[in-house]
């Protein structure tokens, strides 16, 4: 079994920063690619930045500049530092990761349960 459990979110005034964690734990050989995805009300989930094994990334157009995404591969953690928050950024925010289990040796892509940001104006 694997989870992955995010924490960081919270409410902030426009303008702060959050910095969201998400930890994966579990039944893992290897991480592959990490993710950030948001949805707020009524919208479609959207993907917010994603981050390689070697550390590329790759950023929604919305948030480049602001967010930052980055991963600790010793503790098998992915972080999104956001700053420079607007209202339009508020939505629970939900981590996936690529997994190769050790006792299965396949890659599965498991998911967060959620933490919501909310950003007042």
């Amino acid at each position: 079994q694997v989870q992955l459990v995010e924490s960081g979110g919270g409410l902030v005034q426009a303008g702060g920063s959050l910095r969201l964690s998400c930890a994966a734990s579990g039944d893992i050989f290897s991480i592959n690619a990490m993710a950030w995805y948001r949805q707020a009300p009524g919208k479609q989930r959207e993907l917010v930045a994603t981050i390689t094994s070697d550390g590329s990334t790759n950023y929604a157009d919305s948030v480049k500049g602001r967010f930052t995404i980055s991963r600790d591969n010793a503790k098998n953690t992915v972080y999104l530092q956001m700053n420079s928050l607007k209202p339009e950024d508020t939505a629970v925010y939900r981590c996936n990761a690529n997994i190769v289990a050790v006792t299965t040796a396949k890659e599965f892509r498991y998911w967060g349960q959620g933490t919501q940001v909310s950003v007042s104006s």
